[in-house]
């Protein structure tokens, strides 16, 4: 996934690293998000729960590297133990207060990767973007 931002490199690793910030952009229109752990450094591990209708949905992984230009973590639903993706993401500085973020999961089978774009995952990650996108423009990041 690749998607520009009218934000800065440091605005965008902020809002991926600072848990109030996060909690307040992911996951689809509706969705309240709550922190259960969040240690956003090398090493270093997060879990959630986004609450969709009264129906809760927990997620889990580990920070495997963080640093300003790119994150590397473990994305787990906790409903599906087994399926582990492996996401990377990258701040790329366009100059001018325009950032490029790029976005890679990597998941261990095809069947693994339809069954994340059945489940409606994509819909919640341009959703949150969108949420996302409406903090930075009114400087809340």
């Amino acid at each position: 996934m690749t998607r520009d931002f009218a934000a800065t490199p440091e605005q965008l690793f902020r809002a991926h690293t600072d848990p109030g910030l996060f909690a307040r952009w992911v996951g689809p229109e509706g969705t309240d998000t709550r922190i259960d752990h969040w240690d956003a450094r090398t090493g270093g591990s997060w879990r959630y729960v986004s609450v969709l209708d009264g129906t809760e949905y927990w997620f889990r992984g580990t920070f495997h590297e963080v640093r300003p230009d790119r994150i590397v973590q473990t994305f787990t639903y906790e409903d599906d133990p087994d399926g582990v993706a492996l996401e990377t993401l990258w701040f790329e500085d366009l100059g001018e207060g325009r950032t490029r973020l790029r976005a890679q999961s990597l998941v261990d089978s095809f069947e693994g990767r339809d069954a994340w774009l059945r489940s409606g995952m994509e819909t919640g990650v341009n959703e949150g973007y969108a949420k996302l996108e409406r903090l930075l423009r009114d400087d809340a990041v």
